[in-house]
């Protein structure tokens, strides 16, 4: 019982009062600088998701981590399985009062034609009185995004953008700002061949086209202003194939036809139901593992104990002596990333069409004079956990290649293998869009084979890794033979870091003699 109490004491209550504290201050702060004043232009996936997932690690990691550190584990990952548990409970009830906040503050304005849209104080939600739309006249873009932890699922999109008109005759004018999107979507295997995807996207616009035929859009209550989001993207994309003029940026709504009461669902229940299921999840995991009571004790003196291991993480990311370039590449990769991210392109994934532009391989623009793509394509990715495995990678077998190569001839070879990585994908594909860190990192994987079979590294080092290594280029090879990767890239990238590193052993092993 005293167990308990201390727990309740030092790790429950603590973590309950983070937790309000939290989903309240950043409820308060997304009314004010999002919806109020509009102060950040963010994209609404960012405020509504990715942001309430990343920001709780910071209270967690500086007020509930040392707390969490005096419980004594078997296991070290089970500390971090612990914060990890506390950051997600603290999370879904914030996106979910996200929701709520979106939903519950839009006002609906009346407006007895769309025109009357710019004359109003800009809110969430419309009514339209007289109004027209549109559907001999609409544009429609046909898109595809590809996600999971290996790119196994294909998702299909289908985007329609119809004009919403006062009347029947405004048509004839050609101009139009204000548009109804409706989108189909449908998700399939990515493992299946390029005919197959083919008939599955035909089969899946055939259905989108019945459906749309048999839509009444005349009929709705009322309307949901668009805010920044991926769907605007598309649709403004939709919205530029359709035969009106537009003179400013396009204002898209989606309608709606259950009462405007009811907009809300069950939202605001669902907030106190999260924060319930999160404090008892919590609770229950506090119940197993006991105190390290010599922690205990010094916490209790105020002693705080050293923790190294959030500085040592960091460091991994900062340029130091034997460990230079690969902090740097994957500082740069990041980089990347995050700037895309920031641009609002995605977070999960990117769509192709945002790569190309962004400087992907693929052979019709990159043979057409554009062979720096060859290069940027190697810091570019598909998503968050495209990076995350490339970046993991990365680090492993930089650890021990940067220090022996020196800091010159480890770039050389980065950059080598992943352009002819590049190469090998422009060769093998006719038109896929070609990214990834991967092709470099399975060259640098390739050398790391090479210098253990031509026994560079120690005897007791080579057969420690050996298989390790053989494992993670064989499983990445095999998941790539079911489709969704690019296979040609990593094998590419594999055998010329393989050459390279033969050719580099003599002068290695005098360097370790």
């Amino acid at each position: 019982m005293k167990g308990l109490k201390e727990k309740l004491r030092l790790l429950f209550l603590p973590f309950v009062l983070i937790a309000i504290c939290f989903v309240g201050l950043y409820t308060f702060l997304n009314w004010l600088l999002f919806i109020k004043t509009d102060f950040i232009p963010l994209k609404e996936d960012i405020i509504h998701i990715w942001l309430p997932f990343a920001l709780p690690w910071i209270p967690v990691l500086i007020w509930l981590r040392p707390r969490i550190k005096l419980l004594a584990f078997k296991n070290d990952n089970a500390s971090f399985g612990y914060q990890f548990l506390a950051a997600m409970a603290i999370a879904f009830p914030t996106i979910v009062a996200q929701e709520y906040l979106s939903t519950a503050t839009g006002k609906l304005t009346k407006l007895d034609i769309i025109n009357q849209f710019e004359k109003k104080e800009v809110t969430k939600y419309y009514s339209l009185d007289k109004y027209f739309i549109d559907k001999d006249n609409i544009g429609i873009i046909n898109t595809a995004t590809v996600s999971g932890k290996h790119n196994e699922d294909l998702n299909l999109f289908v985007y329609v953008a119809l004009p919403i008109l006062s009347n029947p005759d405004d048509s004839i004018k050609g101009e139009c700002s204000y548009f109804l999107g409706k989108k189909y979507s449908k998700r399939i295997s990515n493992r299946l061949s390029d005919t197959e995807k083919e008939d599955k996207f035909k089969a899946f616009t055939e259905e989108c086209q019945a459906q749309f035929d048999t839509t009444n859009f005349q009929n709705f209550v009322y309307l949901e202003k668009i805010g920044r989001n991926d769907d605007h993207t598309e649709f403004d994309r939709a919205i530029k194939k359709s035969r009106y003029v537009r003179y400013n940026e396009p204002t898209i709504f989606i309608a709606h036809n259950d009462p405007f009461e009811n907009r809300n669902g069950g939202k605001f229940g669902w907030i106190f139901k999260a924060f319930g299921i999160g404090f008892a999840v919590w609770f229950i995991f506090l119940l197993f593992p006991k105190f390290n009571e010599a922690s205990l004790k010094k916490f209790k003196k105020g002693v705080k104990p050293k923790d190294t291991d959030l500085k040592e993480m960091f460091d991994l990311l900062i340029p130091k002596e034997g460990f230079f370039i690969t902090p740097i590449i994957m500082n740069l990769n990041i980089l990347v990333y995050l700037i895309m991210v920031i641009k609002g392109l995605g977070v999960i994934s990117f769509k192709g069409i945002d790569l190309l532009h962004w400087g992907a391989n693929f052979r019709p623009y990159t043979t057409n004079g554009q062979w720096w793509r060859l290069l940027t394509s190697i810091f570019l990715h598909g998503g968050l956990m495209h990076i995350i495995a490339n970046m993991v990678g990365l680090l492993f077998v930089g650890i021990f290649l940067e220090p022996l190569l020196g800091r010159k001839k480890y770039l050389t070879v980065y950059l080598l293998t992943g352009i002819l990585a590049s190469a090998t994908s422009l060769w093998w594909h006719t038109a896929t869009v070609s990214i990834g860190a991967s092709g470099a990192i399975f060259g640098l994987y390739g050398l790391f084979l090479s210098l253990m079979l031509v026994k560079v590294f120690p005897k007791d080092f080579s057969k420690a890794f050996l298989v390790s290594t053989l494992f993670f280029v064989g499983y990445n090879l095999l998941m790539g033979l079911a489709g969704g990767i690019d296979n040609a890239a990593h094998v590419g990238g594999l055998l010329s870091g393989f050459v390279i590193g033969l050719i580099m052993t003599p002068s290695l092993k005098a360097k370790a003699a």
